[in-house]
C-alpha cells in the first residue's frame, strides 16, 4: 500500500515537472508577432547569431521572453549590429506596435541614434519597463509617454536628450523608477511629480535643470533614492524633504542652493548617504540634524560656506565611512574622547576650515585623514597615520606650516594662547654675559659656524641648480601597476594596482583592426604626443576613437598612468574610456567614446556649403564650451584628492560631442599637484634656469595655477577667434598679450570691440558677456601664479558673466566688503589689479571711445561669418544654464579704487 502511494506521488511530481518544462518550452503562436520580430530584426540590423531566422523566437532567440504564446519581453542590451546595419543605424522600432502583449523593452547600450517616436507612448500601452540607457538618443522626451499608465520603470539616462521634462510623466500612477540623468534637459522639475506616489527612485542628475526643488517631493513617502546633483537648482533646501522617512540616499550636490540646512532633515532616519557639497549653503549645522545612532555612512558637505562647530554626533556614528566637510568655515576644537575607536575604515576630510587646538584621540577611528589648511597646534600624536595630510596648520616639527604671525593672530583673535610651535617665547630675557672672554669665545664660535653655514649654503645652491637643470629632461612620473596584466604584456612598474575590470571592455587586437580598417590612413585623426588617434566603428555600430600607443617611441608608463587615472576618477566632463587592448607587448590601445564635433581647435571655424566660406561658432556655444571646460578642470582641481593637474589645457584637448558639450581629453599628462607655489618663488629668487616644465610666469606645469594660465589662453581664443593661441609658445604668447591685454579693461566695455572675433554677431547684452569672458581671461593670465584665481572661482564667474561686469562697474557705492573665502568675485578682481599694472596701457585708452563701438553689432566678412543660431540654434538657453546664479559676493571697494589708481 505504501509502495502504491509512493508511486502515485512520484508520477504526480513527474507530471508537474513535465508541465513546468512544457511552459518553459512554449512556442510563439502568433504569425503577426513573428513577422513583427523579423521586421525588427531587419530594421535594427541584428545578427543571425542572436536572432536566427529559422528558429522559434520564444525557444532560441536571445533576449526574447514569451508567455501564453505571445512576446512579453525583449532585451537587446549590448547587442551588435550586422555590417549592413552599421551603415545606416536608426531608432527604427516601428514593428513593436504589433507586439500587443509586450511588457518590457530593454535596448540599453544599443546604438539607437534619433529621437524617441511619439507613437511609442500612444500605442505601447502594455509597457511596464522601458530601458533606453546609453543609446545615443537625441531630441526631446515625447509627452505621449504620459499615456503609459502601466509603466513601472523608465530609464533614459546617459543620452543626448534635450528640451524640458514633460509634465505628463507625473501622470504615471505605477511609476517606481525614473532615471533621466546625464542628458541635456533644461527647465524645472514639473510640479506634477508630486503625484508619483509609488516613486522609489528619482535620478535627474547631470542636466541643465534650474529653478527650485519642489517642496511636494517631500510627499513621496516611498522615495528611497533622490539625486538632483550637477544642475543649477537655486533657492533653499525644502524642509519638506525631512518627511521622506524611507529615503536612503540624498544627493543635492553641485547646484546653486543657498541658505542654511533645515533642521527638519533630522527626520531622515534611514538615510545612509547625504551629499550636499558644492553649493552656497551657509550657517551652522543644526545640533539635532543627525539622529543618533544613525545609519549614515557617507556625509559630504564640502565646498560650501558653513560656519560654527560640528555636531558631536558626527564623531560617534558607528556606520560612518566618509566625512568630507572640506573648504568651509567650520571652526572649533576636535572632541577629546575616542568613541568607536575600533572602527578604522573611515575617511575624514576637514581640510581648509578654521579648526584649531590639539589633535585628539577622536582621530583614531579614521584610516585616511586630511586636516590641511586649518590652525591645529601642538605635536602630532602617534595614532595619526603617517600619510595624513597636515600641511598649512600650526603644528610642531612639521614642514609646510603657517607662519608664526598667522598662527598667533588667529589664536589671539579668539582670546587663546598659541604654543609658538613648541619653541621658547621670544620675549624671554637673555642671561647677561659674565666676561669679555666669554664674548670673545662667542665671536670666534659664531665666525666658525658662519663659515660652515656659508659652505653648506653654497653646496645647497649648487645642488638646486643641478636638480633644476636635470628636471628639464625629465617628467613627473608616478609609479603605478596594472593587475591583473594580460599574458605577454609589459610588466608594470611597482605601485598602485589597477583593476582593469573597472576600465570598460577588453577588446582583442582583431576587433580593433576591423573597426579601423587595419588602422588605415583614411581613419587617422592625428598623431598625438601620447599616441596616434584613429576613428573606428565597433561591431555594435558604436563609433569610437582608438589611441595606438607604440611603446618603442613613447614611454611605457604613459598608458599606465592614464589607466590609473580612469580607474580612480570619473566625471561627465571627461572623455569616457570605453575599453582597452593590452595583449600586444609593444603596442597598447585605449578606446574612447567618439566625439562627433571633434575638438575646439577644429570646430571654432568650419567650412560651410560654399567651399571657401567659413562658419564660426556663435557666442552662445562659445560660452557653453568655456563653462564645460571650466567644470572639468574644477573637478580635477577641487574635487579630487590630492588635487590633479591636467597639464595640457588647450583647444585641441577640449573635445565636443554632438551637442557641443565639453569632454576633456589628452589625459595622459594628468598628475597630482606638486608641492606648493612658493617653490617657484625660491627658484626665481635664486635665478635658477627655467626648465621645460615651467610656464611664462615660472609656474611649474604640475600646479593648478599652470592649468589656470593655459585656460586663460583658451578663453582669449574664444573671444578673439584667433586660432592657435592656446598652443602658442611662450615668446609668441608674450608678444600677443602685449598687443591684446591693454584692450581689456573693466572700466571700458567699448575697448574690447577692438579684439573681438569679427565673425561674431552680438548685440549689446551679448557684448557684455564677451567683455566679462575677456576680463576672466586676463585674470587667468596674471604673470604671478599666486595671483591667479582658483578654477572654482573662474567657473562661478563664467556662470554669472553679466554679474561680473555690471556689479563691478556700477561704482563703489554698490560694493560691500566681505571676508568670505567663497568669494569668486573677490578672487577674480583681487588678481585683476595686479595684472593691470603688468601690461602697458594704450595711450589714453580708458578715456577714448573706440570709433563705431557704441552700438556694436558686427557683420560677418566675406570669408568668415557666424549666424546667431550656430550649431545649437539661437534659442538654446542650455549653454548658459548657471549664468544667473543667485549668490554673488562683491569685491571690497578698495580693490576697485586700487585698480583705478593703477590705471591712472
Amino acid at each position: 500500500m505504501v509502495d502504491q502511494r509512493s508511486a502515485v506521488a512520484v508520477i504526480f511530481i513527474l507530471l508537474l515537472l513535465f508541465e513546468s518544462t512544457f511552459e518553459q518550452l512554449e512556442t510563439l503562436s502568433s504569425p503577426n508577432e513573428r513577422a513583427a520580430l523579423l521586421e525588427l530584426r531587419s530594421s535594427l540590423g541584428l545578427r543571425s547569431t542572436d536572432w536566427p531566422i529559422k528558429s522559434d523566437p520564444c525557444l532560441v532567440w536571445n533576449g526574447i521572453r514569451c508567455a501564453n504564446g505571445s512576446v512579453v519581453g525583449i532585451n537587446i542590451s549590448g547587442f551588435r549590429r550586422t555590417r549592413l546595419g552599421k551603415l545606416n543605424p536608426q531608432f527604427a522600432v516601428d514593428s513593436l506596435v504589433n507586439l500587443t502583449h509586450l511588457a518590457s523593452f530593454n535596448a540599453s547600450r544599443f546604438f539607437l541614434p534619433g529621437s524617441i517616436p511619439d507613437w511609442l507612448g500612444q500605442r505601447m500601452l502594455t509597457l511596464q519597463v522601458l530601458d533606453l540607457r546609453s543609446c545615443s538618443i537625441s531630441g526631446a522626451i515625447p509627452p505621449s509617454l504620459g499615456n503609459l499608465t502601466n509603466l513601472i520603470s523608465l530609464y533614459l539616462s546617459d543620452n543626448g536628450i534635450s528640451g524640458t521634462i514633460p509634465s505628463s510623466l507625473g501622470l504615471l500612477p505605477l511609476l517606481s523608477v525614473l532615471d533621466l540623468s546625464k542628458n541635456s534637459l533644461t527647465g524645472s522639475i514639473p510640479s506634477s511629480f508630486e503625484s508619483l506616489k509609488n516613486l522609489s527612485r528619482l535620478d535627474i542628475s547631470s542636466n541643465y535643470l534650474s529653478g527650485s526643488i519642489p517642496p511636494g517631493i517631500g510627499t513621496l513617502s516611498k522615495l528611497q533614492y533622490l539625486n538632483v546633483s550637477n544642475n543649477s537648482f537655486a533657492s533653499t533646501i525644502p524642509s519638506q524633504l525631512g518627511d521622506l522617512d524611507s529615503l536612503v540616499e540624498l544627493d543635492l550636490s553641485s547646484n546653486s542652493l543657498s541658505g542654511s540646512v533645515p533642521p527638519d532633515l533630522r527626520g531622515l532616519r534611514n538615510l545612509q548617504k547625504m551629499l550636499i557639497g558644492n553649493n552656497f549653503l551657509d550657517g551652522n549645522l543644526p545640533v539635532n540634524l543627525f539622529p543618533a545612532p544613525s545609519q549614515l555612512q557617507i556625509i559630504v558637505l564640502r565646498h560650501n560656506n558653513f560656519t560654527g562647530p560640528l555636531p558631536d554626533v558626527l564623531w560617534r556614528m558607528p556606520q560612518l565611512s566618509l566625512l568630507d566637510i572640506s573648504v568651509n568655515n567650520f571652526s572649533g576644537l576636535l572632541p577629546d574622547s575616542s568613541s568607536n575607536a575600533n572602527v578604522t575604515a573611515a575617511e575624514l576630510n576637514i581640510s581648509l576650515n578654521l579648526f584649531y587646538g590639539n589633535l585628539t584621540p577622536s582621530l583614531r577611528r579614521f584610516s585616511s585623514i586630511h586636516l590641511s589648511g586649518n590652525y591645529f597646534e601642538g605635536k602630532v600624536p602617534d595614532y595619526v597615520p603617517s600619510n595624513a595630510s597636515l600641511d598649512g596648520n600650526c603644528l610642531q616639527d612639521l614642514a609646510d606650516q603657517r607662519t608664526v604671525v598667522d598662527c598667533s593672530s588667529f589664536y589671539a583673535a579668539r582670546g587663546l594662547n598659541f604654543d609658538n610651535f613648541g619653541r621658547p617665547n621670544s620675549t624671554q630675557p637673555r642671561a647677561p654675559e659674565t666676561s669679555g672672554k666669554k664674548n670673545k669665545r662667542t665671536i670666534i664660535l659664531a665666525a666658525v659656524l658662519g663659515g660652515v653655514g656659508l659652505i653648506l649654503l653654497l653646496a645647497l645652491l649648487a645642488l638646486l641648480v643641478l636638480c633644476a637643470r636635470k628636471r628639464g629632461g625629465t617628467t613627473n612620473q608616478r609609479g603605478v601597476g596594472v593587475g591583473p596584466v594580460p599574458a605577454g604584456s609589459t610588466p608594470p612598474p611597482p605601485g598602485v594596482s589597477i583593476n582593469l575590470s573597472k576600465l570598460g571592455d577588453s577588446f582583442t587586437y582583431q576587433q580593433l583592426l576591423i573597426a579601423t580598417g587595419d588602422f588605415s590612413d583614411a581613419n587617422l585623426i592625428k598623431n598625438g604626443h601620447s599616441g596616434d588617434l584613429f576613428r573606428g566603428i565597433l561591431e555594435g555600430g558604436i563609433p569610437v576613437v582608438i589611441k595606438r600607443i607604440d611603446l618603442q617611441s613613447i614611454k611605457k608608463e604613459s598608458y599606465l598612468l592614464e589607466l590609473d587615472f580612469f580607474s580612480k576618477f570619473g566625471h561627465s566632463r571627461l572623455v569616457p574610456l570605453l575599453g582597452h587592448c593590452l595583449e600586444n607587448e609593444n603596442v597598447k590601445f585605449l578606446v574612447y567614446k567618439y566625439m562627433p564635433n571633434g575638438d575646439l581647435s577644429s570646430s571654432l571655424y568650419r567650412k560651410s556649403n560654399t567651399e571657401d566660406d567659413l562658419q564660426s561658432l556663435d557666442w552662445i556655444t562659445r560660452l557653453k564650451i568655456a563653462l564645460g571646460a571650466a567644470e572639468g578642470l574644477s573637478y580635477l582641481h577641487h574635487e579630487c584628492t590630492p588635487p590633479l593637474v591636467h597639464r595640457d589645457v588647450q583647444a585641441s584637448s577640449i573635445l565636443l560631442d554632438d551637442k557641443f558639450e565639453v569632454r576633456l581629453g589628452s589625459l595622459s599628462e594628468v598628475c597630482a599637484q606638486e608641492g606648493d607655489i612658493h617653490q617657484s618663488r625660491i627658484s626665481r629668487l635664486l635665478r635658477l634656469p627655467q626648465s621645460s616644465e615651467q610656464a611664462t610666469s615660472g609656474a611649474l606645469t604640475a600646479t593648478c595655477a599652470y592649468d589656470v594660465y593655459c585656460f586663460g589662453k583658451v578663453l582669449l581664443e574664444l573671444v578673439t577667434g584667433k586660432l592657435g593661441i592656446s598652443a602658442s609658445s611662450e615668446a609668441e604668447m608674450k608678444e600677443y598679450m602685449e598687443q591684446t591685454l591693454p584692450y581689456i579693461s573693466i572700466y571700458d566695455k567699448e575697448l574690447v570691440t577692438k579684439i573681438v572675433d569679427p565673425s561674431l554677431i552680438v548685440d549689446e547684452d551679448l557684448l557684455e558677456e564677451v567683455w566679462a569672458m575677456a576680463i576672466v581671461a586676463r585674470s587667468c593670465l596674471n604673470p604671478k601664479l599666486s595671483r591667479r584665481p582658483l578654477m572654482r572661482y573662474i567657473l562661478k564667474a563664467l556662470e554669472n558673466p553679466l554679474k561680473v561686469v555690471r556689479e563691478e562697474n556700477t561704482g563703489s557705492a554698490r560694493l560691500r566688503a566681505t571676508s568670505s573665502r567663497g568669494s569668486w568675485n573677490a578672487a577674480l578682481f583681487g588678481s585683476w589689479r595686479q595684472s593691470s599694472s603688468d601690461v602697458a596701457a594704450i595711450p589714453a585708452a580708458s578715456a577714448t571711445k573706440v570709433e563705431g563701438a557704441s552700438s556694436f553689432k558686427q557683420s560677418g566678412t566675406t570669408g568668415s561669418h557666424s549666424q546667431g543660431s550656430g550649431p545649437n540654434g539661437g534659442g538654446d538657453n542650455s549653454s548658459s544654464r548657471r549664468r544667473y546664479s543667485k549668490d554673488i559676493f562683491p569685491e571690497p571697494s578698495d580693490v576697485q579704487d586700487v585698480e583705478r589708481q593703477d590705471q591712472d
